[in-house]
């Protein structure tokens, strides 16, 4: 007997979008979350008295604009106020950039008029592109599957479709598009640029949660996977969720709670139970049984797949396959209490500049040397450091005339060669990012109250991120569209019945956007109405 229509693994902010749609539609759902709080790595958290911020995932652009409306996240209370800048990059000689409206043309042309003239085109390029695959995002790719029959029929209707998508792009664009999913970032921008801290600016989305260098092949897909975002309409823009990331998953909580879903935290998955090669439920971590003819995880697919559910029940070559899945996004995430501002060397005092997102990454071949460097001695001796200061758009987060930073560092190794444990060397690397924040910034160091820190091992730990990868497997060619998870496996459905994939590890990919939960979801529903249910 089951005791509801749907189980969810995990309460992160897939997990809740998925519960959303589906209880909206009428189904009895129940998320289960091992932490005591929902939100997974979007959360807020106070970490020192009085200061609050988000602890994991720290800004807003890629949360769909579909998903906000369906759940009326605004009306739970969700607002996003966007950044007064949108990116500020210092350099070590006391140039920098500061880019956002009305800034950009005129910041890139003092550095460089021929950059300047490229500038638009190469932009706009990548807007155009991105405008074309945002179709993609809400909607399952092609799954390849054997045999035929009606699934076969369905899929070949979706590929069609999917390729019909794509002819609203140019024959140049078509090239370009070509170019982002196989060339390196850093070989697009230096083409098309001559500046450092102008190549710098898109090449930092290249590496952002992505433990490779700019020059690595298919790093400039990840440069576009983040234009795709936007803010309250506006395409390319980044913000913040006032309250933290954490607004935005107890937004969705509440509009999942609001359509009859359960939530229950504290309730840690052991098991997945399958009978018969289907999916019926699972086993807590007490030794509770849950039972219900749909089992969904938003969960790390090689987390699912090696942890919880039984080997002996799955295709050995899924198994082995997934065991390959790749995770790991050289991250250490810092949380930092300040008593004051920071002042940067290369545009002193307050400003606009403080709103954005501060790059401390001057140019690709400083990119570059922090992923070698890494990957030879376990961190960067000069890392590459996203900073965001929250408090200067929302001042509910600390004291009056203090104020909080997010401090997003790479590159360190996922895991220590040699045995070494990073709870060895948490602190060491802690003290090395703030000591590279004030070399651009002199003064940061003693500026800080109290600090919070999250190594790879700390977000695998607390998060589930496994090897600390935000995207719950790396961005590359074998692991996007149809083949992520895996081919044969992109429709969200997995190897077992009645199981699918609503986490990050589906299509579109990671990052708060809540896609895979909305896809999810429609596929859930779709098989719900067949009449051969999965």
């Amino acid at each position: 007997m089951s005791d509801c229509d749907a189980i969810i693994i995990g309460a992160g902010h897939n997990g809740l979008t998925c519960a959303a749609y589906l209880a909206m539609s009428g189904m009895q759902v129940k998320v289960v979350e091992r932490r005591d709080v929902v939100g997974g790595a979007a959360v807020t958290q106070e970490f020192h008295p009085g200061f609050r911020n988000s602890v994991a995932a720290y800004t807003v652009s890629l949360l769909n604009p579909k998903v906000i409306a369906d759940l009326d996240l605004h009306r739970h209370g969700l607002e996003v106020i966007e950044r007064r800048a949108q990116n500020f990059l210092p350099a070590p000689d006391g140039r920098h950039l500061l880019t956002g409206d009305g800034r950009t043309g005129a910041a890139i042309a003092r550095l460089s008029p021929r950059d300047a003239a490229r500038f638009q085109a190469f932009a706009g390029d990548l807007a155009a592109i991105a405008d074309v695959l945002r179709a993609f995002v809400l909607r399952a790719p092609p799954n390849l599957v054997e045999g035929f029959g009606a699934r076969t029929v369905r899929e070949a209707v979706n590929a069609l479709v999917s390729a019909n998508l794509l002819r609203g792009l140019s024959l140049a664009h078509k090239r370009a598009l070509l170019d982002l999913f196989t060339r390196s970032a850093g070989d697009m921008l230096d083409d098309c640029f001559e500046n450092d801290l102008v190549k710098a600016l898109f090449g930092f989305d290249a590496i952002v949660g992505n433990y490779a260098s700019p020059y690595a092949a298919g790093s400039a897909y990840v440069m576009l996977h983040h234009a795709f975002g936007e803010v309250n309409g506006r395409k390319g823009i980044w913000g913040h969720a006032v309250g933290g990331m954490g607004a935005i998953t107890q937004a969705m909580a509440g509009a999942a709670r609001a359509h009859g879903a359960e939530i229950a935290t504290g309730a840690g998955v052991r098991e997945v139970i399958v009978e018969r090669d289907r999916a019926v439920g699972v086993v807590l971590e007490t030794g509770a049984v849950l039972r219900a003819p749909v089992v969904v995880s938003n969960l790390n697919p090689s987390l699912l797949y090696t942890r919880l559910v039984p080997p002996d029940a799955l295709p050995r070559d899924f198994l082995d396959r997934i065991k390959t899945w790749r995770n790991g996004s050289g991250t250490f995430r810092m949380n930092v209490a300040l008593s004051a501002l920071p002042s940067f060397s290369a545009l002193p005092g307050g400003g606009d500049h403080l709103t954005a997102g501060i790059i401390i990454a001057p140019s690709l071949a400083y990119m570059d040397r922090a992923w070698l460097d890494a990957r030879e001695r376990g961190w960067s001796r000069e890392p590459v450091i996203e900073i965001l200061i929250p408090s200067t758009l929302d001042d509910s987060l600390a004291p009056r005339g203090a104020h909080v930073a997010s401090l997003f560092c790479q590159h360190v190794e996922p895991r220590l060669p040699d045995g070494r444990s990073w709870d060895q060397h948490r602190d060491e690397v802690a003290d090395l990012m703030i000591g590279t924040v004030d070399r651009f910034a002199p003064g940061f160091a003693r500026s800080v109250v109290a600090r919070q820190i999250l190594t790879p091992l700390d977000l695998e730990r607390d998060f589930g991120l496994v090897g600390g990868d935000i995207f719950h497997g790396a961005l590359t060619l074998n692991q996007l569209f149809s083949a992520r998870p895996m081919l044969g496996h992109a429709d969200y459905r997995g190897p077992l019945k009645g199981l699918y994939h609503c986490g990050a590890g589906a299509h579109p990919g990671g990052g708060v956007t809540g896609a895979p939960g909305h896809n999810a979801a429609q596929v859930i529903l779709r098989d719900r109405r067949s009449f051969f249910q999965r």
